[in-house]
């Protein structure tokens, strides 16, 4: 079933993030399962979200097995680390945009129809996307592989609507979305969403099964 969830505007000037999120930012779980024949390892994965006049403001709390975060530039191969993915769809448009984190708080970033015709996003509109880590130790990227092992990890991304196809004057009510948890190169891979995915192998390229957000 598609969840739904309504995203509260928040006054963030001269406020502390933190608890700003705490008290008025709505809470989501990143908790199906949807392929436990394959991958059945679920670490924790929840956070809150909210918005802005001009941008979306999502925070990730994770805590589970393993920690890979070997993408030490933008645009790489975040998927393959500890990861966490935001999607999003104006349901007017085709075009959906993919931004997906690792605990370093690198960001893959493209847009496009189809998982097929995906462009990344330009240096300049990738240092517009403010982002905040925690908990990440200075050893947590050997050369070797995966660091085992049990955390606790952080990472708040503010993107502004414009990078998302939107206009801050004219936000639509509502958007489709769907948030994920992967580690795809990690000792226990898993694939995790917050609205269900109903395909036969795990697949985050599917729009007809995002959420919908409504906006305040």
């Amino acid at each position: 079933m598609m969840k739904s969830m309504n995203i509260p505007l928040v006054d963030f000037e001269d406020r502390d993030l933190d608890s700003a999120l705490e008290l008025e930012g709505a809470r989501f779980d990143v908790n199906c399962v949807n392929w436990p024949g394959e991958f059945p390892y679920a670490p924790i994965c929840c956070g809150r979200i909210a918005r802005s006049q001009d941008a979306l403001v999502v925070d990730f709390r994770v805590s589970g097995l393993d920690l890979r975060a070997q993408n030490r530039e933008d645009n790489g191969h975040q998927w393959e680390d500890s990861c966490v993915e935001i999607f999003i769809q104006d349901p007017e448009e085709d075009t959906y945009y993919n931004f997906e984190i690792n605990p370093l708080g690198k960001i893959l970033a493209c847009s496009g129809a189809d998982r097929y015709t995906r462009e990344a996003r330009p240096a300049e509109e990738m240092e517009a996307i403010l982002r905040f880590s925690q908990g990440l130790p200075e050893s947590a990227a050997p050369e070797d592989g995966n660091r085992e092992g049990l955390y606790s990890w952080r990472v708040c991304v503010i993107i502004p609507f414009e990078l998302i196809g939107m206009d801050p004057e004219n936000l639509p009510e509502r958007i489709r979305a769907n948030f994920y948890k992967c580690g795809d190169k990690t000792a226990h891979p898993h694939f995790l969403s917050w609205s269900p995915v109903g395909t036969e192998h795990p697949d985050f390229h599917r729009p007809e099964f995002f959420g919908e957000l409504t906006l305040a």
